[in-house]
């Protein structure tokens, strides 16, 4: 494995800010335990971040370098499973409790429930969780593993957050069944991809705060092949970006993260496309701000 490097994000146009100047706080957390196909996610937050060097700092409607970009210390997750959840939401909560925004570049989906706590300890009490994936991370526990990447989200709506989620293609009947369970909203591929669909609408209940959490498998593997557990059929780039883009039109966007990125080696392009991804997510944060 090559020596990780952690460059701050776009350090090839801007100085790091102090913490206090900046509205996104980059937080790298290369963990990785429980891929259960395709392996590498751990690599992917180092690649985002030396991608990102290669970025324009206008993203096509703006600066969103301009808001302030701080990248973090990487968390530690050299230690078990369940601390590197306590590390990862430590430092969650010291970003929201700067008011700043948590951006978190994984690692496989484990590392989200640790956000998710994080924003829980930080005092953010009524939220809503927004999912792009190609799975449903709804089992109750996978390979008899409570903290697998494909029960994330089922730790999330024990936490009794709501869950809207979006480009599910692959499922099995137990997380169709907590989906009932708990009330979870969805508009799975095969409806938003075949239909071509680029914007959802809420439910007049769903909170108006909102975490999204992009997996790189929730879209299609001509656009992504670099992830762990790739699925064909999923959404597009502009679809993608569009998705996101009508919740932040709706709600306030409190945190993203970007998942399960696994480079190839040789394969630059598909780097510097989760790069540009962030950071056009980024500016779209930016641009409808509340």
């Amino acid at each position: 494995m090559k020596q990780l490097e952690y460059p701050i994000f776009l350090g090839s146009e801007i100085d790091q800010p102090a913490p206090d100047k900046a509205m996104f706080h980059v937080l790298p957390v290369p963990f990785e335990k429980t891929v259960s196909y395709g392996g590498g996610t751990g690599l992917g937050p180092s690649s985002i971040l030396e991608a990102s060097w290669q970025l324009e700092e206008w993203d096509g409607y703006s600066k969103p370098c301009d808001a302030g970009i701080y990248t973090c210390e990487p968390v530690d997750c050299s230690v078990d499973a369940k601390q590197v959840i306590d590390n990862i939401a430590t430092a969650t909560a010291n970003i929201v409790r700067q008011g700043a925004m948590p951006v978190v570049l994984g690692g496989e989906h484990t590392v989200t429930y640790g956000v998710i706590k994080g924003l829980v300890d930080a005092g953010i009490s009524d939220f809503g969780v927004v999912q792009i994936d190609a799975h449903a991370d709804l089992r109750q526990a996978y390979e008899g593993d409570l903290l697998s990447h494909a029960s994330v989200m089922k730790r999330v709506v024990d936490m009794g957050i709501p869950l809207y989620q979006l480009g599910i293609r692959a499922f099995c009947e137990e997380e169709m069944g907590f989906r009932e369970e708990f009330g979870v909203h969805f508009k799975d591929a095969d409806e938003l991809v075949q239909n071509n669909i680029q914007s959802i609408t809420l439910p007049d209940d769903f909170p108006q705060k909102v975490f999204f959490t992009v997996d790189i498998d929730g879209l299609d593997p001509s656009v992504f092949p670099s992830t762990g557990t790739p699925v064909p059929g999923g959404l597009g780039w502009y679809q993608t970006l569009n998705l996101f883009e009508s919740v932040a039109k709706q709600r306030e966007i409190i945190g993203f993260d970007v998942m399960e990125f696994a480079p190839i080696e040789g394969f630059h392009a598909y780097d510097f496309a989760a790069s540009m991804l962030t950071y056009k997510l980024m500016g779209i944060v930016q641009r409808n701000q509340r």
